[in-house]
């Protein structure tokens, strides 16, 4: 028979996996009770030309990240070459930009009022010929750039850990450096490349703000646009439910693919070996890859941020900007109170707890990850509005849930749990059993142990989850916009509202502000990533 404390920890298992379901459920309840004419609108006239962008967005966002950040992680890991050590660390600062804010950096620098072509018919007389912004391949290239990182951090990995050795094997087999390159390297990497590619999927899957800056309907647009537009929570919900097939797919390929992952390499190997040494004008055709990509995907953003932003600064840190601030600030802070603490029990029981019980309940709890934020949004309203009803019909005040923090907070908690959890449990693998033993032995057990012992050990995995956290809560779009209490605001909301409008200038200051904060995180990442860039 378990323990008072064993089932009491299974109870808050329990609680933590609730919201998870209650999202999933309420975004599939759509389908027990279908809305036949809504159905029909949404099967004629929204789902043919929303699948097929999602599909489209997801096919071209893949293969340019992959051709991006396999290239620049080859460069930067095997070869040598000017300024190879910025751009090792550089190169991984376009994380800190979120994909709204470039894809409105970019729609105020290359459309027809824009500096690029008005620039291009004072010297050419017109710039018809010039491909609008406003297209497909405007929203490719915006997404392409926020994401490639992903892809670019675990190949580099990957090649690191192989260094020169593949392409010694390659060269000792009689191939060139190139052909040693897609027949050796190229091969071993695959699982990484894969991974990689599998979170831009889910990214791009996930991606309101972007699309919504380009006028790209895609699945998570007409979720938004289904609820605020058309006032049709059913019809959200139902396209919803579209979008969480995609969603179910790349997780059961993701699980898959990590079978794969199951390569024997030396960690160092990378420092053992000699880098290949560019000469000639390899060389400086290497160091301009890497430098037009960081270029288009960090400085060219920033720069017209700035130039924006400079001018009205007098104007736009007034009072009103402040208050988005706070309205950030307030709602990260407590973000990182409930999400973070949630975080550290759950990883304090799936320690001291080991159980398929307990395995199954954190992995559903920090399911919410892959999941979109218009999902999440859309998913917890439909059971947050039958407990108001519930509530209502007791005596209680009408929408006690609908349209308060509790709901946002709740979304987050569902969204970000993986991101606390991961680096908590990480660190949790530090702790050996013998000191939990010797704890025990003096009595200290329980709420004890983890304040006691564990805290100190973990200090640093908790300090990441907080900073983590707080700068995804920040950068966060669709659920606040979904989700926020009447009048509550924050500059990620500001910057959706004015570029909306087309008031490039005044959303510069607050895009400024997430990018700053967006930084944090990608310097940790930086610090961690690749020691010989120092």
């Amino acid at each position: 028979m378990p323990s008072r404390s064993s089932l009491i920890w299974s109870v808050f298992l329990v609680v933590m996996a609730l919201p998870t379901v209650l999202a999933l459920s309420g975004v599939l309840s759509a389908w027990f009770q279908p809305d036949f004419k809504t159905l029909s609108h949404l099967s004629n006239y929204v789902l043919p030309s929303a699948i097929k962008n999602t599909l489209l967005l997801v096919l071209g966002v893949s293969v340019m990240t992959a051709i991006i950040g396999v290239s620049l992680a080859w460069l930067t890991a095997v070869c040598d070459f000017p300024l190879r050590r910025f751009f090792v660390w550089a190169l991984i600062l376009p994380m800190a930009v979120p994909g709204y804010v470039i894809a409105f950096a970019f729609v105020g620098i290359f459309e027809f009022t824009g500096p690029v072509q008005t620039g291009l018919r004072e010297l050419f007389g017109n710039s018809s010929w010039f491909p609008s912004i406003y297209s497909y391949g405007g929203v490719v290239m915006a997404l392409s750039l926020v994401l490639y990182p992903y892809v670019y951090l675990l190949v580099r990995n990957a090649f690191q850990t192989q260094g020169r050795r593949s392409l010694e094997v390659g060269q000792s087999l009689g191939l060139s450096v190139r052909a040693s390159f897609f027949r050796v390297s190229l091969p071993m990497a695959r699982p990484w490349i894969v991974g990689g590619l599998l979170l831009v999927i889910m990214e791009t899957l996930a991606d309101f703000g972007t699309v919504a800056t380009f006028n790209y309907d895609t699945l998570t647009a007409a979720i938004y646009k289904s609820w605020f537009s058309l006032y049709s929570v059913s019809a959200a919900l139902q396209v919803a439910s579209v979008l969480l097939i995609f969603v179910v797919i790349v997780i059961v390929i993701e699980r898959y693919s990590r079978r794969a992952q199951q390569y024997a390499q030396q960690r160092n190997a990378s420092l053992n070996t000699q880098r290949i040494s560019l000469i000639g004008h390899h060389r400086w055709l290497a160091c301009a890859a890497c430098a037009t990509v960081f270029t288009m995907a960090f400085l060219l953003p920033c720069a017209q941020l700035i130039f924006w932003a400079w001018p009205n600064v007098a104007v736009e840190l007034n009072s009103s900007f402040w208050s988005y601030v706070w309205g950030s600030v307030s709602l990260a802070i407590l973000a990182v109170l409930v999400i973070v603490g949630l975080a550290l029990l759950m990883a304090f029981t799936a320690r001291t707890q080991n159980s398929l019980f307990t395995r199954t309940a954190v992995r559903v709890s920090t399911l919410g990850y892959a999941l979109p934020g218009t999902v999440l949004a859309i998913g917890l309203f439909a059971p947050m509005a039958t407990v108001d009803e519930v509530l209502y019909n007791l005596g209680a005040p009408s929408h006690v849930l609908q349209g308060t923090m509790f709901v946002m907070i709740l979304a987050y908690s569902v969204r970000f749990m993986a991101v606390a959890y991961a680096p908590l449990e990480s660190n949790f693998l530090r702790i050996t059993p013998s000191i939990d033993a010797v704890a025990r032995s003096l009595g200290v057990s329980g709420i004890r142990m983890l304040r006691l012992v564990h805290m100190p050990i973990i200090r640093r995995g908790l300090l990441t989850a907080m900073v983590l956290v707080c700068v995804d809560v920040i950068k966060e779009l669709p659920i606040t916009l979904m989700t926020r209490p009447f009048g509550f605001n924050t500059l990620a909301v500001r910057v959706f509202e004015l570029s909306s409008e087309g008031l490039w200038e005044r959303a510069a200051i607050p895009a400024i502000a997430i990018v700053l904060v967006g930084i944090v995180p990608v310097m940790i990442l930086i610090k961690r990533s690749d020691n010989d860039a120092h």
